[in-house]
């Protein structure tokens, strides 16, 4: 995880989402154990308070647990559920606005991933 920080979003936010992407792309598996609170503020230098705010977020969605004694756990399922509902956000909120941009523009979306692959390809 970056240790930036932006001011667009509480803090707390920030570190739930990057569990959140962590948990996406498999850097934290089901069942596996997150950071402890101290560990997380100590590295990068948060109040405890918010990095549990943080994690208290996760467990109300459901995609971690508390382990008495133990720590929080990735929740078994908690990926599969993440990319239900990354993948509905994306198809209901951020794909129209990119296309209503592309539209915007007067850009044709059959060659917008040739775009992408010729540059990919320049560089």
């Amino acid at each position: 995880m970056s240790s930036l920080w932006n001011d667009s979003q509480p803090i707390y936010w920030q570190l739930k989402e990057r569990t959140v992407a962590m948990i996406l792309d498999g850097t934290l598996a089901e069942g596996e154990p997150l950071p402890s609170v101290r560990t997380v503020a100590s590295d990068f230098q948060l109040n405890p308070i918010t990095v549990s705010k943080s994690y208290q977020a996760l467990v109300d969605e459901g995609l971690v647990e508390k382990r008495r004694g133990l720590g929080m756990f990735v929740c078994e399922g908690a990926r599969k559920s993440l990319v239900a509902s990354e993948r509905s956000k994306f198809l209901n909120e951020e794909w129209p606005a990119m296309l209503s941009r592309i539209e915007q523009l007067g850009l044709d979306i059959e060659d917008l991933p040739a775009t992408a692959a010729k540059k990919e390809s320049d560089n």
